[in-house]
């Protein structure tokens, strides 16, 4: 059979790996099928960062085995490395420094037969909310090219909601896989810490908050795609017990009734918008209606203190990504962006204690999810505080970014806070998503569903977070809810409607 470019669309990566093992198409054919829609709908909404046609081609000519054999895919520019080819992590500094090894999830993929097509955009070292970075510009949402697609996965999500490939690769350090789910009308999840290997490189990311994984249009392609990235590899620091079955037949059966405790009220205490507020009561309805119990209930958790400890912990990240960036490429700290370089400042002028003192205080938060999980199973929340941003909403204002260069032209870091940027980062950073840091900073897998559009044409997604190894259970009532309001078919309605 040919695929037209809508039926390209229609398949999802499971549905298209079984029509090449069925021999109704070849991988080559699905290769030009992702090379087309990029070539149409890229140049509006800059989501791939790389393009890799030619790798691409090659491999989906030769022999391929695996569950996803011939299926075209994407990886984000950040974290996921391919032998032979730069990881620019979002920054001109590292655009020209090809990588010597396979990352152990990139390498899982290629395994599973998956065709790379290209490396997707990402902010700056993953640094914010939105994929708006100096290298390439910013990434634009397929439903709405005004407004972001979130980040740090924007550029996955974006080309996922586009149609380029079915599935591309993700990672979440703070919501990451989830916030450009919601803004695209995708499935999301993270899964919990050490499900999915961070090798060969790190034993684990920013002690075990950023874990890798994927964005999809359906749930099943996400629990297949979690069977393939999951395991142990040599360097993991410890080993998390396997699921009793594969993740993708969770997928298939209904989960037993569950207890949710729903919240729509901000961990900062900040305005959450209407629609924001009303996606997770209408998914309350329709749990209910399912024969789960949805009631008002949240973790005694201080959504401000968490904000705080995550930033000063995230900061010092941010610093040593940036030195070792330097190192290897030994460019000035100009070829970085202002708000890396402030947060990389910020990070070198923290006192250690205080550091230390930050990520101890992450245990606090554990503890009360821990004992909000002791009265039920998931906790219900908006992903987003409020419909996808304008580009360049969530920028630095221009006073304060003036300044911030004029301290750091002196070398003066330590005097950042001074200018009240700790607490304008974290307002500029969180307010728009402020629920998703906590499940990074416990290390419990989450997820968002995209089960509402605004009245405006928008997706919402709303977000649910499990115990340690509920990944089970997520995925089966994902299932159980796409089955029920199915959203894979659901193209964009604006933007890239008239395209293909």
């Amino acid at each position: 059979m040919t695929l037209t470019p809508a039926e390209y669309r229609s398949y999802d990566a499971v549905g298209l790996a079984g029509l090449v093992a069925a021999g109704e198409v070849s991988a080559s054919e699905l290769v030009e099928a992702a090379l087309e829609r990029a070539a149409e709908t890229d140049p509006q909404i800059n989501a791939i960062r790389l393009p890799l046609p030619d790798s691409a081609r090659a491999r989906g000519r030769g022999p391929l085995t695996g569950p996803f054999a011939g299926v075209p895919f994407l990886v984000k520019d950040l974290g996921q490395h391919i032998a032979g080819v730069p990881t620019a992590s979002g920054s001109r500094a590292l655009v020209s420094y090809p990588r010597p090894e396979h990352s152990t999830v990139v390498r899982r993929w290629l395994d599973a037969g998956l065709v790379v097509v290209g490396r997707t955009t990402t902010p700056e070292f993953g640094a914010r909310a939105v994929t708006e970075p100096v290298l390439g510009g910013p990434t634009r949402n397929p439903w709405d090219l005004a407004r972001t697609p979130g980040g740090s996965s924007g550029g996955s999500a974006a080309a996922v909601a586009a149609g380029i490939v079915p599935a591309a690769g993700a990672s979440d350090g703070g919501g990451s896989i989830r916030i450009p789910a919601a803004a695209c009308g995708l499935f999301g999840l993270k899964p919990g810490r050490g499900v999915v290997p961070s090798g060969p490189e790190a034993d684990e990311g920013f002690h075990g908050a950023s874990v890798h994984g994927v964005l999809s249009r359906t749930v099943r392609d996400t629990a297949a795609l979690l069977d393939v990235m999951a395991g142990p590899s040599p360097e993991s620091p410890y080993r998390v017990q396997p699921p009793s079955r594969p993740f993708a037949d969770a997928v298939r059966t209904d989960p037993a009734p569950l207890r949710i405790g729903l919240s729509t009220a901000s961990p900062l205490g900040g305005h959450v918008d209407p629609e924001a507020v009303a996606a997770v009561h209408e998914a309350a309805e329709l749990l209910t209606s399912l024969g789960h119990v949805v009631e008002e209930a949240a973790p005694a958790v201080d959504g401000r203190a968490l904000a705080t400890e995550f930033l000063t912990c995230w900061f010092g990240m941010i610093a040593t990504q940036l030195d070792a960036a330097r190192v290897l490429t030994g460019c000035d700290e100009d070829q970085f962006e202002t708000e890396t370089r402030v947060m990389a400042a910020i990070g070198r002028a923290t006192p250690a204690p205080v550091y230390l003192a930050a990520r101890a205080g992450w245990q606090r938060h554990t503890r009360a999810l821990a004992e909000f999980h002791d009265r039920y199973d998931l906790l219900l929340t908006p992903t987003l505080a409020r419909p996808p941003v304008p580009i360049g909403a969530l920028d630095i204002a221009a006073p304060l970014k003036i300044a911030a260069r004029a301290v750091l032209g002196v070398g003066a870091g330590s005097l950042l806070g001074k200018l009240n940027l700790v607490e304008g980062l974290v307002d500029a950073n969180f307010a728009p998503v402020p629920f998703t840091q906590l499940a990074n900073v416990t290390g419990r897998p989450a997820m968002s569903v995209p089960l509402y559009l605004t009245p405006g044409g928008l997706p919402l997604g709303v977000q649910f977070v499990g115990r340690p190894g509920a990944e089970p259970e997520l995925l089966a009532l994902a299932g159980q809810l796409e089955r029920v309001q199915p959203w894979g078919g659901v193209e964009p309605a604006a933007g890239l409607a008239a395209v293909g």
